[in-house]
């Protein structure tokens, strides 16, 4: 497949660098657009000019140069059918890349309603997932996914669904600091992909039927026979067509025998190979780009290895013959033409057999290949994030746990510079940041801002600060709780349900723990909003010593001041900040959205009912 150039480095904006990729191949796309419709045009007037001349030397009893020139027309438009499909690659190939410039462009500008919400991942009794907008609309997902496979798409997820090793994340972030700096690799690897649409299937369904037993296992009289039959056949149909009797067609009754009775075995054989035939096609364009590069990164050198290690063959070729054999099995979607093939040929057994004998040149199974090809594109996602976004910064993974430290961090969904970056420090077990504020003063986006900045960095992705230090966490939040009917539950009571779970992935004797077995940073937000003051205040303040102890530290965003108290009563443990309003001179609010150390004094709930017509005394 054809390699694309970089058209300008990446030592300019990304904004300028996208918007020039997508002139220039948009334009490279007419240009091939008119060389398509050039080519047709040819193609057209051969065939014309064939069955001209072919009619005319007939016409005059020329019938040995006729058959000639029925050959040579014939040769010459296979040639240029040939360079008809080249074109159009090169068509759509420029279009491809026009579009994902028009992509990166969409997602600088906060676009991001076009792509793929990820919804399939979404689990509503996640740590976090879903009061984060890790998936769904406007989400981190849509960000950052760049990958064009079902699977390279499992991976990613799964890294924004779960912590990784600092080790791993050290990994992910060398590699991606190799691959950011050339776009232009980038979206050849997405490109080659997206020529292949037809992808939704699960390749890892496929690679477990592969380790079924063999059909041909202790068929050893069936090979003999799918090599005598269809050439018996074939001199039958001879024989019959020359007027030498129809009793050698009675061969033709043995192969339709023989195909009746594997007749379910051949469609099975058919559903898996071409249900996958797409998505083998695409793996083997990417890893044949990648296979032809020199890596440096310990990540990519070993998935380079991974490619290589196959029994001697490239893990592109091997790919390449596999979906040599999907495009065997394609002959049945014209069921005239199969039931020729297979009643003639054994069309669909030579194709089982070939599949087998592909098999046997792997030495590890399918299943190596294309997860290292899942985790090479789930890279390229994380790798072309950060080349969108060179302003960010690499997080540096510390040791300690519960370490938070960020200068001018700012949150990942807000764009076009419309949000306040804000420092922000803590460190250790046991230590709780008591957010208090107006109303709209920012409380509920800072708390996402840290979260959401700990699943990137926990992901191996950059983040929009200007530095960023963490340690090793669960992040696990309680901030959007809602009443469920099916289960009489109310909001109040799901909310007590979350705080029930992070007490017991906290407690110090229970069995249950976090996923990842991490200390847990939590993000609560409003904390038992669904009750009286009284009791609110009295359960917060209860957690708060209770968390105290345990395995954890976060933020906990209220509008209770007398919690803000606790700074005064568990001193080194409990810090307060606030998110403060202004009245201006003509009754409106300003808000500056800043970070500021102690407890909120201004309030505004007043003045926004005043200003929503509710007149108070």
């Amino acid at each position: 497949m054809p390699a694309s150039t970089a058209f300008r480095p990446l030592s300019i904006p990304p904004a300028e660098l996208f918007q020039e990729n997508l002139t220039h191949y948009t334009e490279r796309e007419n240009y091939f657009a008119g060389r398509h419709r050039l080519v047709a045009l040819v193609r057209l007037l051969v065939f014309v000019g064939a069955a001209a001349g072919v009619w005319a030397l007939f016409s005059q009893g020329e019938v040995g140069a006729g058959f000639v020139l029925i050959l040579v027309a014939y040769l010459v438009f296979l040639g240029l059918v040939r360079w008809h499909n080249s074109v159009g690659y090169q068509r759509e190939h420029q279009r491809l890349l026009a579009q994902l410039n028009r992509d990166e462009l969409a997602r600088l500008e906060g676009k991001l309603a076009g792509f793929d919400p990820g919804l399939r991942y979404l689990d509503a009794q996640h740590a976090y997932a879903a009061d984060l907008d890790v998936f769904g609309a406007h989400s981190l997902f849509q960000l950052l996914n760049r990958s064009t496979s079902r699977l390279g798409q499992d991976w990613l997820a799964g890294w924004l669904l779960a912590p990784g090793q600092a080790a791993v994340l050290g990994e992910r972030q060398q590699a991606t600091t190799e691959l950011a700096p050339d776009v232009a690799w980038q979206q050849e690897w997405q490109a080659r992909a997206r020529h292949y649409p037809r992808q939704e299937s699960d390749p890892r369904q496929f690679a477990a039927w592969l380790r079924e037993p063999d059909f041909f296992t202790g068929k050893s009289w069936l090979l003999p026979l799918l090599v005598l039959l269809p050439v018996v056949a074939v001199a039958a149909i001879v024989v019959a067509l020359n007027g030498l009797g129809t009793w050698p067609l009675l061969v033709l009754l043995l192969t339709t025998a023989l195909n009746a009775r594997f007749s379910s075995l051949r469609a099975e054989y058919y559903q898996h190979v071409t249900t996958m035939r797409d998505a083998l096609r695409a793996a083997h364009d990417q890893l044949s780009l990648f296979e032809a590069g020199q890596w440096q990164s310990p990540a990519l050198r070993r998935l380079h290895r991974t490619l290589h290690d196959t029994g001697g063959v490239a893990a592109a070729r091997l790919l390449e013959r596999l979906s040599g054999v999907a495009g065997w099995f394609s002959a049945r979607q014209n069921p005239a033409v199969a039931g020729l093939l297979n009643t003639v040929l054994l069309w669909d057994l030579w194709g089982m057999w070939q599949l087998e004998r592909w098999k046997r040149q792997l030495q590890h199974g399918l299943e190596p290949l294309l997860e290292a090809a899942a985790e090479l594109d789930a890279l390229v996602s994380l790798a072309a994030f950060r080349a969108a976004n060179p302003t960010f910064a690499q997080p540096e993974v510390a040791a300690a746990p519960l370490t938070v430290v960020a200068e001018a961090m700012g949150h990942p969904l807000l764009f076009a510079e419309t949000g306040v970056r804000n420092d922000f420090r803590t460190e250790g077990a046991g230590q709780t940041v008591v957010v208090t504020g107006s109303n709209m003063a920012g409380k509920s986006t800072f708390l996402r801002t840290v979260g959401l900045n700990l699943v990137l960095a926990q992901a191996g992705a950059v983040v929009p600060a200007h530095t960023f230090t963490c340690g090793p966490a669960q992040v696990y939040t309680a901030m959007r709780t809602n009443d469920n009917l099916s289960e009489s539950t109310s909001s109040f009571y799901a909310e007590l349900k979350r705080l029930r779970l992070l007490l017991d992935l906290t407690a110090p004797t229970s069995q249950t723990t976090a996923p990842s077995g991490l200390p847990v940073f939590y993000l609560l937000d409003e904390i038992l909003k669904g009750t009286n003051s009284e009791d609110r205040h009295r359960g917060a303040r209860a957690l708060v010593h209770q968390l105290r102890q345990r395995a954890a530290s976060g933020l906990i965003s209220t509008h209770d001041l007398e919690l803000a108290a606790l700074e005064e009563e568990l001193p080194g443990h409990v810090r307060n900040v606030s998110f403060n309003s202004f009245l201006n001179p003509d009754g409106t609010l300003r808000f500056d959205y800043h970070l500021t150390p102690g407890v909120c004094r201004s309030f505004n709930a007043s003045q926004l009912m005043r200003l929503m017509g509710i007149m108070l005394d």
